[in-house]
């Protein structure tokens, strides 16, 4: 058999009633505690009268600048003439000589002595003369002179060596050579063979100053290549 239910023992009839009455109270629960005010029951302080009058305004004088220095004036700006290439310079120029000449006044004669002729020595060598020394039959004919007689050293053929020895010697005012000696060698041997071709040369022709014949030193290249 069902058991049935009273009407009057239902709860779910009122669940909805206690719910919005619920809801009310916390709301105005929640609005009392924001609107809530508290006020603080301290006596206050008498701190005496005020004297400020906060409405007196005070007057400020208005700042006034002083005004601008005026311009300075303008350079005056030189004025520039043009002056023709060409301008005929009138001076007068006084010529006063004060020297007193008479008809009587004798111009002493200017005698001018010939200096005496120097002496050269006879053992001075010279560098540089008027005419200088030639060999025998020019330059051609010396040439040809070493070409005969000078002979490539076997050494300096056997090493490769070759260039130029410069040989500096005297001539004397008879033609003949010495003080033959190596200014510049290759080695080799080289050396001492041009020394010996200029010691056994014939004599030259001896150079001149003034048309004298003078000792005179000279300096000649012997060029050893090989063919």
């Amino acid at each position: 058999m069902e058991a049935k239910k009273s009407p009057s023992a239902d709860l779910n009839k009122t669940v909805g009633l206690f719910t919005n009455i619920g809801l009310a109270v916390a709301v105005g629960l929640t609005l009392a505690a924001f609107e809530y005010k508290s006020y603080d029951d301290s006596t206050l302080k008498d701190v005496g009268p005020v004297n400020d009058n906060f409405e007196e305004l005070l007057d400020v004088p208005i700042t006034e600048q002083p005004p601008p220095p005026p311009p300075p004036p303008p350079m005056e700006q030189p004025v520039i003439q043009e002056i023709p290439d060409e301008v005929e310079i009138e001076e007068k120029i006084d010529v006063n000589f004060d020297v007193d000449v008479k008809e009587t006044t004798v111009i002493k004669e200017v005698v001018i002595t010939e200096a005496a002729p120097v002496e050269e020595k006879a053992d001075e060598i010279f560098d540089v003369v008027e005419t200088q020394p030639n060999p025998p039959g020019g330059m051609s004919g010396w040439n040809e002179y070493l070409s005969k007689n000078l002979k490539y050293p076997t050494q300096a053929r056997r090493m490769g060596i070759e260039g130029t020895v410069i040989v500096v010697f005297v001539i004397n005012t008879d033609g003949t050579i010495q003080d033959v000696e190596v200014l510049r060698g290759i080695g080799g041997g080289c050396d001492e063979e041009a020394v010996k071709v200029v010691q056994n040369a014939p004599k030259w022709e001896p150079g001149k100053q003034r048309g004298r014949p003078v000792r005179t030193r000279m300096r000649l290249p012997i060029r050893f290549k090989l063919s």
